[in-house]
This record gives structure tokens, C-alpha cells and sequence, in this order.
């Protein structure tokens, strides 16, 4: 029948070489008969040329050299086949081609030498040679799509799912493989010429990410990640390292934001994970950025910083609750594990933070500085994101909110280490500058040296804080070799329109009761680097006056203050003087403060720091105003400054701090504390016995009409606010004309709020009870007055 001798010539031709294509023939040749024997030269020059010479038959080769491969190696299984296989896709990928093919697809050799990159072959020598057979496999599949446009599919998701995974095994995988083998060789071969799979698929892994377009970047970051969460590669972490150093240096600077955006998302998608997963993955962000920054980082600098807060924030809130359930008992020791493991996230965030905020240009560094302090809870300010409990109209802020503010701080130190600003203005502008001295008056000891420390940071650009270190009487300042510059007009009207604000922080900060030799340390510095940075003679005047006030404060004692703090204060007054009259080489000062400090050594040493901040130093039982020679006398001082140049003559002007909306938010009344104080106004309007019993007699009389005294003590009075008036900087007359204002408001306010519950009135319903009279007290709106007192 036909159909029999059709099927006979077509098995006939397909037997007779010479009747076969000659694309197949070609294929036919380069297999040898031994697969020991090795490639035929000749033969593959041959299919070479071919191949290019008529480029349209290519589909048709791959095609056929994959049939034929796939029965070779079954007929003569053994490695021998396989590298014969990786030689033969190594040559046909290095064929470059004029026209690029429209339909060709690499879905087989991907999957095959995907596989090939996985093998577990017993035999060690064996395994490593099929890995590198398949690596190189795979690179030549990389170098024949990569570059071709309408090979686009390659960087598609279910390809990249293959190639990315493959190599990052080897790559992981190959210090098993060294060990058993040989050393890693960065060339990708060990001793005797032999390659190594891992270094081989590290250079794949660097060829391909170098490769990637803009377009490509997410499906190939994407992989790696996954790959890292399926072999539990976050903790330890030095794999996944050592993986985002090789992407950042291979890929264009350009496309940096892309991979630090998958990273952040990641974390995101690993918010509930353990705090050492979420660690790990915060250090691996730590190693992008820091990479990124010295390149472009783009669009995402806010976004790392908005992403790092909102996992530190989450990390406090885990180890709260951790520490509430420790409390309450429940596996004690597991939790304290927990809860110390959230304070290695946390460290890992601030540290990123400040890494990447020490690596940006000061413009952009200024913005993140703003944009921190913006998430820094302080009082006045919204709190529905922190935890506290409102009593009234005062916000009881606990634990948790203490603790974001240390983080939060603690970053700022970090991101403003280095900051150099030529000016003030520029680097503490007042949406910076009030919140952190909103801060600096909270009654925690911490908050309060952190918030010192970065005014550290800011103030001081030459870099001096170092040789100030550590509050003491310094016998010789020239020696320290301070680093200063003239001050820049701009720094001096920075200092008229916000120097007051620094000297009451200053001063309100030194009379807390929890002050530790640190805070006296940081104040000082403070002083310190006042002086150098931003001090001119008004300034200098300034801030002696501010140690004056400070010298008394500690002697009135109004504060009720421990004798430790008050020791303290005196202690930094005299180190701070001992400074400042050095640096303004005025000889006359340094000599009267060089004699005072002489007497305190004999007579009183609790009043230097040598003395007071070391261990169990005695303090005495009070401090004697009357023994003049151990203080610092303004008179004498402002002796020593008359003379062209300062106006000595202000120094006789008592420093007084301002009042300011901080002091009204800090000091406002619970809604208790109210009906309280209602309650005392009332008690206190009705005359007590004793009064209306006084005699009344002809000294009485003649006191109460005698007004010699009185007239004498106006006019010292008045005397002194003309000379206030006349001699004080004008900033210092608004602070305290808007401190009267102030203390007017306030007045105000508690009158209103008397009105919330008045006292008891005669229109209010009389009630007998356990046989006393009571009056129930009626509101206001709800009285009932006479028709002729409505209008």
C-alpha cells in the first residue's frame, strides 16, 4: 500500500546520511563515539559557521542538538556526557547573531541546567563538576537573551524563579563544597585548574544583576529574598550580607532606590516575625543604604526613615508587651529573652538611622532631622498614636512613650553626628529648636542629657567637645588649643532672637533633682561650647549673668533643692567661670576667680567638681550666704569687665528666666487639682475665728495708716524697672513683659475654669442632713434671677 512505501523511503532517507538536512547532519558530526574521546573541533568549527552563515536555522539546530543531547546522555549516562552537554550550549551561546529571533524560548535549558545547579550526586568530585556544568549553562543562557530586546521573557518571574535560586545554592553551598574540595578562588578556579561552583556562580550572579534594566530590577531582587526566607538565611545573617553587597555593586547606581524599596516591603511583610529576623533583615538595609548613599539613593530618602520609625515604634510596643506579660508572670525567662532580643532590633534601626543620616548631604540630613523630631511625642502635641491615659486635661505618659522618645533621640544623635551648618539659624530652626527644648524640661534625667547631646552635635562645628570633656577647674585652657572662628552676623542675630530660650533651658535644666554627674558634665559642655561657638561681648555678659543667677539659686534654696544639686550647681558655676574668664583673657577676671576657687580648695571643696562628683563626697548641712569670699561677687566681676568692649554695667540686671507656653503646658491642672483649688477658694473666703477676734488697738491703727515704709520701697521699685528699662536688651524686656502677659493668662484661665463648678450660692436649695445646714451648689445657667435683673 502507499502508505507502506511512503513510511519505508521516509525510514530509508532518515537512515542515509546524504539525504538528511544538512543542519541535522552537521549536529550528527560533533558527537563523538566515546564521550571520552571529546569534542570534534573540526566538526564543531563546521556547525559553527553554518550556524551563522544562515542564522534562520538556529531554531532548528537548538532544537535538534537538544534531541540529540537528550539521548546521548541517556545512552552513555555519566558526567563525561554532561560537560559534553555544557560545552557544546557554551559554544552555540557565544554565536552572535545579526537578527534576533522572534519565538525562540530557553524554558528547557533553563529548567535542565537549573537542575543540573541543584545536584546531590554521591560522589563529591562529580557533584561539583555537574554544578559548575550547569552554572556555565545557565551563563550562556544569560549572555544569549540578556542583551536581545525581544528576549524580554527571560527576566520574567517563573525564569528568574530558576536562575536567581540556582546560583545563590552554590553560592551558599560552597564552603560545604571547599571543604571537601578545595579553597574558593575569587576566579571561580581552585588548585589544578578545577572550577568552583560557588565563586563560578557568584561571577553568573554579578554578569546577570549587571545586566538588569530598570525595568527588570524587582523581579530580580525579588528572588533572593525568597530564597532567604525559605533556608532561614536572616539569622545568621552574613549570607544575606554578603548577597546585597554583590547587587549594590553590580547593579547601576541608578536602580539602588529599587533595591532598597524591596527590602523595606520586605520588612514590612516580616513586621511579626522574631526580633532576630527582623533584625537581620533591618542589617541587611543597614549594608544597601550605606552602599546607596555614597551613590544616588533617589525618591526614598523620607521613606527609609518613615519605614525604620514605624518598626522601631512597633519593636517598643512588643517589648512593652513582653515586659507586661513578664509582670504578670507568665514564662519569665522566655520572655526576658524576647525582650532583650527587641533591643537588638532596636539598636539595629537607630544605627541604620544613623548611618544612612551621617552619609547625606547637609541639606537633605537638615529635612530627616526635621522629619525625626516630628515623630518625637512631647507635651502639647497630638498623642493618639502613643499610649497614655488621659485624667482630665493633663496626658499621663507612661512608660512606652519614654522609651520612643529615647530611641527617637537616640537616632537624632546619630543622624546629627558630623552635622556642620554655617548657620544656626539654618541647623535649629524653631520647628526644631521648641520640641527639643519641650524636652529638655522633662523630669527624667536621660531624656534630658540626649536632648544635650545634640545640641552637642549642632553647636559645635570645630569639633572642641573632646577636649572639654569632663567637668573640672581646667588650670590652663590655652593648652587645650580650642578651634574657633569669628562670629558670623548671622550667628549673632540667631543668638538676640533665641539666646534667651538657650540660657532658661540651661538654667531650669541645672535645678532638677534627678541630675546625675553626666547632666552637670553635658551642661558644662553646653556652656562650654556656647562660649567658643556663638559668643560676642553682649553674649558673654549674657551668659555670666545666667552664672550668677544659677550661683544664687543654689544659695536661696526656693526649689527645696537636695544639697547634692545645690553642690552641683556651684560646682558648675565655678568650673564654667574658671572657662570663660580664660577665654576672654581678661586677667583682672581670672584673678578673681582663680582667688575664689583657692579658698573653696581650703575651706569649702564640695563646691568644686573634683570634689562633689567623686563617690561619697560629704556635703554639708547648708550653704552660708554670709561667707562672701567663697562666691562669685558681681560687683567685683563687673570691676574686672569695665572698660571698652562690655557693658559691665548689666551685670548689676538679675538674670530671671522667661515664662513661656511650655511652662502653662507642663504645669496645667487635672481636672482634681481643680475642684481642689475651688474647693480652697471657697474655704479660704469665709473669715476664720481667730480674725474676727483680734483686738483692735492703737498699734494696729497706727500700723495700718503708717505708709513711710511703703512710700520708700515704691520708690526703690520704680527705681529699678527705670533702670531696667534703660540698661536691659530688648530681648530680655519682651521676655519679661511677655512673662506679666503670661501669668495674666493664666490668672485668667483659673478664674474660668471656676466657672465649670462654682461655689456654694444663696440660691441653691438648703438640705438638712445628719443635722447640719448644706447648700447644694447650682450652675450658673440653671439660677433663677429676678424679671427686672434679665435683660
Amino acid at each position: 500500500p502507499p502508505t507502506n512505501l511512503t513510511l519505508a523511503l521516509v525510514t530509508f532517507c532518515g537512515c542515509c546520511g546524504p539525504l538528511r538536512p544538512r543542519y541535522k547532519r552537521l549536529v550528527d558530526n560533533i558527537f563523538p563515539e566515546d564521550p571520552k574521546d571529546g569534542l570534534s573541533k573540526s566538526d564543531m568549527e563546521k556547525l559553527t559557521f553554518y550556524a551563522v552563515s544562515a542564522p534562520e536555522k538556529l531554531d532548528r539546530i537548538g532544537a535538534y542538538l537538544a534531541e540529540r543531547l537528550m539521548a546521548f546522555t541517556h545512552n552513555a549516562p555519566g558526567f563525561g556526557s554532561v560537560y559534553y552537554l555544557r560545552q557544546e550550549f557554551v559554544k552555540f551561546a557565544n554565536i552572535e547573531e545579526d537578527t534576533p529571533s522572534y519565538h525562540r524560548r530557553y524554558d528547557f535549558f533553563v529548567s535542565q541546567f537549573s537542575a543540573m545547579c541543584h545536584s546531590t550526586h554521591e560522589d563529591v568530585d562529580t557533584r561539583k563538576r555537574i554544578r559548575v556544568a550547569g552554572i556555565k549553562g545557565l551563563q550562556g543562557v544569560v549572555r544569549k537573551t540578556v542583551n536581545d530586546e525581544l528576549q524580554a521573557i527571560i527576566w520574567e518571574p517563573q525564569h528568574m524563579d530558576k536562575l536567581i535560586p540556582s546560583m545563590l545554592f552554590n553560592m551558599q553551598d560552597s564552603d560545604d563544597l571547599d571543604r571537601a574540595g578545595h579553597p574558593s578562588t575569587p576566579s571561580g578556579s581552585g588548585q589544578d585548574g578545577e572550577e568552583n561552583p560557588g565563586a563560578l556562580a557568584e561571577s553568573c550572579f554579578r554578569e546577570l544583576l549587571g545586566r538588569a534594566a530598570y525595568g527588570n530590577m524587582n523581579n530580580a531582587v525579588r528572588p533572593v529574598l525568597v530564597h532567604l526566607d525559605n533556608h532561614h538565611l536572616w539569622d545568621p545573617n552574613e549570607f544575606a550580607v554578603s548577597c546585597f553587597r554583590i547587587i549594590m555593586y553590580s547593579i547601576q547606581a541608578q536602580h539602588s532606590h529599587h533595591v532598597i524599596q524591596q527590602v523595606l516591603n520586605h520588612l514590612d511583610t516580616h513586621n511579626r516575625n522574631t526580633p532576630r529576623v527582623r533584625a537581620g533583615i533591618v542589617q541587611v538595609l543597614l549594608e544597601t543604604v550605606a552602599i546607596a548613599a555614597k551613590g544616588s539613593v533617589g525618591p526614598t530618602v523620607l521613606e527609609v526613615f518613615n519605614t525604620l520609625l514605624k518598626h522601631l515604634r512597633m519593636s517598643v510596643d512588643f517589648e512593652l508587651g513582653e515586659t507586661s506579660r513578664r509582670n504578670s508572670g507568665s514564662s519569665v525567662s522566655s520572655n526576658r529573652g524576647k525582650e532583650s532580643e527587641e533591643r537588638i532590633v532596636q539598636n539595629a534601626i537607630i544605627q541604620t538611622i544613623g548611618f544612612f543620616g551621617g552619609n547625606l548631604p547637609d541639606y537633605q540630613r537638615a529635612e530627616v532631622m526635621m522629619f525625626i523630631m516630628g515623630k518625637v511625642p512631647v507635651y502639647g502635641t497630638p498623642c493618639h498614636t502613643l499610649d497614655t491615659v488621659k485624667i482630665g486635661s493633663v496626658n499621663k505618659w507612661t512608660h512606652g512613650t519614654k522609651r520612643i522618645q529615647t530611641m527617637l533621640l537616640s537616632s537624632l544623635i546619630m543622624v546629627t553626628s558630623g552635622f556642620k551648618s554655617k548657620s544656626m539659624a539654618a541647623a535649629l530652626p524653631p520647628p526644631f529648636l521648641d520640641p527639643l527644648f519641650s524636652i529638655s524640661l522633662m523630669e527624667d534625667n536621660e531624656l534630658r542629657q540626649l536632648v544635650l547631646e545634640i545640641l552637642h552635635n549642632i553647636i559645635d562645628r570645630h569639633d572642641n567637645r573632646a577636649k572639654l570633656r569632663g567637668i573640672r577647674i581646667i588650670p590652663n585652657v590655652a593648652a587645650l588649643k580650642i578651634k574657633r572662628e569669628k562670629i558670623s552676623k548671622q550667628d549673632v542675630a540667631f543668638m538676640k532672637k533665641h539666646g534667651q530660650q538657650l540660657y532658661r533651658h540651661i538654667y531650669l535644666g541645672c535645678k532638677e533633682d534627678d541630675n546625675s554627674h553626666k547632666n552637670f558634665e553635658l551642661l558644662f559642655t553646653t556652656l562650654a561650647v556656647l562660649t567658643i561657638e556663638l559668643a560676642n561681648e553682649e553674649v558673654v555678659i549674657d551668659l555670666i549673668r545666667l552664672a550668677v543667677a544659677l550661683q544664687d539659686m543654689a544659695l536661696a534654696n526656693e526649689e527645696n533643692m537636695s544639697m547634692f544639686i545645690r553642690c552641683g550647681i556651684m560646682a558648675l558655676v565655678a568650673a564654667y567661670l574658671n572657662f570663660l574668664s580664660q577665654m576672654i583673657a581678661n586677667p583682672p577676671f581670672c584673678q578673681h576667680v582663680s582667688k575664689v576657687i583657692e579658698l573653696r580648695n581650703m575651706d569649702a571643696p564640695y563646691l568644686l567638681p573634683e570634689h562633689i562628683f567623686r563617690d561619697k563626697c560629704p556635703t554639708p548641712e547648708s550653704l552660708d550666704k554670709d561667707d562672701r569670699p567663697l562666691y562669685f561677687q558681681t560687683a567685683d566681676m563687673a570691676e574686672c569687665l569695665a572698660g571698652p568692649g562690655y557693658n559691665a554695667e548689666r551685670l548689676s540686671i538679675p538674670y530671671v528666666p522667661q515664662v513661656t507656653d511650655e511652662d502653662r503646658l507642663t504645669r496645667r491642672k487635672s481636672f482634681v487639682d481643680t475642684i481642689s483649688l475651688q474647693v480652697d477658694i471657697v474655704s479660704n473666703s469665709l473669715p476664720d475665728k481667730s480674725q474676727l477676734a483680734e483686738e483692735i488697738t492703737f498699734e494696729t491703727l497706727k500700723k495700718a495708716i503708717d505708709t513711710t515704709g511703703l512710700e520708700e520701697q515704691e520708690r526703690e521699685k520704680r527705681r529699678q524697672v527705670m533702670e531696667k528699662f534703660q540698661k536691659a536688651p530688648f530681648e530680655e524686656i519682651a521676655a519679661h513683659c511677655e512673662s506679666k502677659a503670661n501669668m495674666l493668662h493664666d490668672r485668667l484661665a483659673q478664674i474660668f475654669e471656676l466657672t465649670i463648678r462654682p461655689p456654694p450660692s444663696p440660691s441653691g436649695v438648703v438640705s438638712i442632713s445628719a443635722g447640719h445646714a448644706q447648700h447644694q451648689s447650682v450652675p450658673v445657667y440653671e439660677m433663677k434671677f429676678p424679671d427686672l435683673c434679665v435683660y
